[in-house]
């Protein structure tokens, strides 16, 4: 797998025992029944995924002699993140990452090096094919990265540095591992789903539940046994649907049907829906849920989520690649971080930043313009 990574410097193969609790849900049965086979976990995947993907990134370095941070237009970091190994963009390479952060709760980027020590590639690592090795004082001692049979360590030097990053949510029982979002919502993805192969059965059935044959005389367990068969395969399922059921002697059909009310279970799957919404911070109106929608209060949610969801999540991310790159790289004096002017959902906010700012009477132009982000003017 990428001729495992390209790396001759990688340490030897090594067989080890280690310890370590990993009490997060397991990747492989919440990408299963989550993220494959859940349409609400899936949405709020992706589209956490393709936000944050979509959001510009900027490098900047202190000048000391002007006492702030000066934009840089090009750098080699900022290449690095657009395309970051031959096979992905940026927005794919992001939106991978992004995706197994939450699906595990930890992220892992791999980065590999050219001949002369310079990052030249990135790439995402499964989570669930990455062990911590544990360290001394809670910091890892290096990853062990696992295909198959092929175990290959990666370890961190003294200050706990290596070649790969990890990124995790807080886990308040794990020092090592995050914990994922799915796991606080599993009785609602589970409900969620049970409703919807509830709601094919019967369908199914034309939406109807199985009645009750009564017989007012006595019959033998054979008799009753043929009855079972003929009935369900005679009248059962969509396509049985309509035939007339012709009995003979003394028997009598009850149907056992269920009340409108007992086959609504719109509100039961629309409130697990809601829960798991909650849960990845996505206003349930961007996932579909429009139960007393109006398109004031889409671009309202869209507004919020981008507020109160992305731009953390973001913010985050940027300054875990911007403090990995200084330690790895040798651009020591160069921070990574993202483009607010770029994100068009938080328009609103800028706005008012803007106006607010221009209306400081106390502001010269030029303090003006450096608290915005932009160049003085040189009259």
């Amino acid at each position: 797998m990428f001729d495992f990574f390209r790396s001759k410097d990688i340490s030897s193969v090594v067989e080890y025992k280690y310890d370590i609790h990993t009490d997060y849900t397991d990747y492989a049965d919440i990408s299963d029944y989550g993220y494959q086979n859940n349409v609400v976990v899936y949405r709020c995947v992706r589209i956490m995924a393709e936000s944050i993907g979509s959001v510009k990134w900027i490098a900047y370095r202190f000048d000391k002699l002007k006492n702030k941070h000066e934009p840089i237009i090009n750098h080699n970091l900022l290449d690095l993140m657009d395309a970051p190994n031959p096979w992905q963009s940026k927005a794919s390479f992001l939106g991978t990452a992004v995706s197994h952060l939450l699906l595990s709760g930890n992220c892992y980027v791999m980065a590999i090096k050219d001949k002369n020590g310079d990052v030249s590639e990135l790439h995402t690592l499964r989570p669930d094919r990455v062990c911590i090795i544990p360290g001394k004082n809670s910091i890892p001692a290096g990853y062990e990265y696992s295909v198959k049979n092929h175990k290959t360590q990666f370890y961190t030097d003294e200050n706990g540095v290596s070649d790969v990053l990890h990124i995790k949510l807080f886990n308040p029982l794990n020092d090592w591992y995050g914990q994922s979002p799915v796991s606080v919502v599993l009785n609602s993805i589970k409900q969620h789903n049970a409703i919807t192969k509830q709601n094919i059965s019967f369908l199914k059935n034309i939406g109807r539940p199985s009645g009750a044959l009564i017989c007012h005389n006595s019959i033998s367990e054979e008799t009753k046994k043929r009855l079972r068969n003929d009935l369900r395969n005679m009248h059962e399922g969509g396509q049985n649907a309509g035939k007339i059921l012709l009995l003979e002697g003394n028997f009598e059909w009850k149907e056992m049907g269920l009340s409108q009310k007992d086959l609504d279970f719109g509100t039961g799957k629309e409130q697990a829906a809601k829960e798991i919404a909650l849960a990845f911070g996505i206003p349930p109106i961007l996932i579909g849920i429009t139960s007393n929608a109006t398109f004031a209060n889409y671009k309202e949610a869209r507004y919020n989520f981008w507020e109160e969801t992305v731009v953390p999540l973001i913010s985050e991310i940027t300054t875990e690649f911007s403090n990995w790159f200084k330690k790895i790289t040798k651009y020591k004096d160069v921070s990574l971080t993202y483009d607010k002017q770029s994100i068009h959902a938080l328009a609103k906010r800028r706005d008012s930043e803007w106006k607010r700012i221009n209306d400081a009477s106390f502001l010269t132009n030029d303090e003006k313009r450096a608290s915005l982000g932009y160049p003085t003017m040189h009259i």
